[in-house]
């Protein structure tokens, strides 16, 4: 039996006033079928079957005991299902391990707080990313939110900074969050700003007061939230970015870190070329 008219989402748009855009915007990801979001893959698109992927994992203060990370766990997963092999090392391991290849692998993965010294040590010919880049492609929009990074060049002393992550983690240490990233963007920007921090679900409403907003990877996350969360800071005029691309960005790695997405290369090019 079909169902009661007022069961049936309802949304107004106006498109000579240009009103309602933004509720529709929601309204379909709200309704969009789950493997639009979800069929989808991490990395294994990148690296072809029997072809070699080394992933950098430091173990640190802030890694968990006794076991790796979500996205690290779900590339080596997926790496697997995509018939490839996988290498796992430490940064302080990664020159040795690769001097004892024959051949160069087919990409290189690093936590994004270890990419100075893996761009250092992988020969430039090698395709290098992060886990929290791969994660912006995958819950998120990699496009979008590399649109957003070039935001950073805006920033000026006195600007408020979002700090968004999605899980309820305890900070320890030198946390990605709160000290690494507010560092390296201050020293990037040379100017003081103010960092603010919010978990889970406390995403303001508003994000006009905000000069950026930084997105963890989401790994914890479902895409249709992220999706939404991107879709309403454009709608704010807000940048948004994540923290992977951020920490390229500060530390002069942008472009390399993204020579594995072809889409997002281009449209960061044309980016460049426009201004």
């Amino acid at each position: 039996a079909p169902r009661h008219p007022a069961e049936i989402p309802f949304v107004a748009v106006s498109a000579l006033r240009g009103t309602g855009i933004p509720g529709l915007k929601e309204a379909l990801l709200r309704l969009a079928p789950a493997d639009f979001f979800d069929n989808r893959r991490l990395v294994s698109d990148l690296v072809p079957p029997g072809g070699l992927a080394v992933l950098v994992v430091p173990i640190d203060k802030e890694a968990p005991k006794g076991r790796l990370i979500l996205p690290q766990v779900m590339a080596i997963r997926d790496l697997l299902d995509g018939e490839s092999m996988v290498m796992v090392v430490q940064e302080r391991e990664l020159r040795p391990a690769l001097a004892r290849l024959k051949e160069p692998p087919s990409l290189v993965v690093t936590d994004s707080q270890a990419f100075l010294k893996v761009a250092a040590d992988v020969p430039r010919d090698v395709p290098m990313t992060s886990f929290s880049i791969l994660m912006s492609r995958f819950q998120g929009d990699l496009a979008e939110q590399v649109r957003g990074t070039l935001g950073i060049e805006r920033l000026k002393g006195g600007d408020r900074i979002l700090v968004a992550e999605t899980c309820g983690h305890h900070p320890v240490g030198e946390d990605i969050g709160r000290v690494k990233i507010p560092r390296w963007l201050t020293q990037y920007v040379g100017a003081k700003m103010e960092f603010e921090h919010v978990q889970g679900r406390d995403f303001p409403e508003d994000l006009t007061p905000y000069g950026l907003v930084v997105h963890c990877g989401n790994c914890t996350g479902n895409r249709r939230e992220m999706l939404s969360r991107i879709h309403r800071a454009r709608e704010a005029g807000v940048p948004l970015t994540n923290y992977g691309l951020t920490i390229a960005y500060s530390l002069g790695i942008f472009d390399r870190a993204l020579e594995p997405f072809p889409a997002a290369k281009a449209l960061l090019e044309q980016l460049h070329a426009a201004k």
